[in-house]
């Protein structure tokens, strides 16, 4: 069987600061990591769940029913384009993630200068991709018509990222999940998730996300975690195996000019069988990568298991949890973090 290297923290963790989230992952998986994120703390606790309460202070934009969906201190309500409004004359507000960007990289250097976090590993700021958001907040026209105005202000979140961060600290990585749903036409948000461009959906994704990639400079490391959901700690769909994560994998690297520094792919649970790995065998990224096998339900036993089976195919990965922990049980997330340790090498 072989033996992980490294491991990767996918984004979100299940702790209230950036500060506790970034020591405690330090504390634990010290040589195991090249970059921490800030656990999405605050109200990015949900992913792009406070995404409708920025977009939803512009002119233009309004909310979907007229009472709020809480989660938590969130109003989750959709979005839509108002009557009479021009799309391309929205001006959309600071969308939050460099400014919780910028903070979070304050309390990395804190620590990094107290010792507490090694020199060389990098920050890691987790961002979604337009698709995400638009699909899961806007219907009908009003995707086609905010796609661009949308795009345009996470690029300058992006902007902002990179002018405030050093190049030699920072990791980029984007969150791709609706995509896969709407390659393997998934139930989500309701409905059967659907493009909203005209060609071939697939290739449409393909080349939105390598404009993505390559927003990223050189110097600046980037990543692509794929993601099947994690509503509820369940996937929107159960992929059958690894051939859909591969051929898109393929294609967006092909399509990007610059290279990934690492890759993602997420794990179920229930599978720990050679069938589902055997895809992998057609991947041609040659980054570092990094299985999403990591479950809280079966911890090191059950990981060990799918460790085995993806050694019948690869032979270097790193270990991660199949998406975010940060909706995971409270009281639950040093023991998945300790799973990370005890599965994988150091680098």
């Amino acid at each position: 069987m072989t033996q992980p290297q490294g491991a990767l923290l996918v984004g979100s963790v299940n702790y209230d600061d950036a500060e506790k989230t970034m020591s405690t992952a330090s504390a634990m998986l010290g040589g195991h990591l090249r970059r921490i994120p800030d656990g999405e703390v605050g109200r990015r606790f949900h992913w792009i769940m406070f995404q409708p309460d920025v977009l939803g202070q512009a002119d233009g934009i309004e909310r979907v029913g007229d009472e709020p969906r809480w989660l938590r201190e969130l109003d989750a309500r959709p979005l839509r384009i108002a009557d009479g409004a021009d799309a391309a004359a929205i001006e959309l507000p600071a969308l939050g993630y460099a400014d919780a960007a910028i903070d979070s990289y304050a309390i990395f250097e804190r620590l990094r200068d107290a010792g507490k976090i090694a020199e060389g590993i990098r920050f890691q700021v987790s961002l979604p991709t337009p698709v995400a958001v638009i699909s899961a907040f806007f219907a009908g026209d009003d995707r086609a018509a905010i796609e661009p105005v949308y795009t345009a202000a996470l690029r300058r979140e992006l902007d902002r990222i990179l002018v405030e961060i050093p190049s030699a600290d920072l990791a980029i990585q984007w969150d791709v999940a609706s995509e896969m749903g709407i390659i393997e036409h998934a139930s989500g948000y309701g409905a059967t998730m659907q493009a909203w461009w005209p060609g071939d959906p697939f290739d449409g994704l393909v080349a939105r996300l390598a404009a993505l990639i390559e927003a990223v400079p050189d110097g600046v490391e980037v990543g692509v975690h794929l993601c099947y959901g994690d509503a509820g700690e369940k996937h929107f769909i159960e992929p059958a195996d690894t051939a859909t994560l591969v051929r898109f994998a393929n294609a967006v690297t092909a399509a990007s000019v610059r290279e990934l520094t690492w890759l993602h792919l997420p794990v179920p649970i229930e599978r720990d069988d050679e069938a589902y790995f055997a895809p992998l065998a057609g991947l041609a990224f040659v980054g570092e990568l990094y299985l999403g096998l990591v479950h809280r339900e079966d911890g090191v036993e059950g990981a060990q298991r799918r460790i085995a089976a993806a050694s019948t195919v690869l032979d270097g990965f790193g270990v991660a949890t199949e998406c975010g922990i940060g909706r995971a049980p409270a009281g639950t997330t040093e023991d998945i973090l300790r799973t990370h340790s005890e599965t994988a090498s150091a680098w």
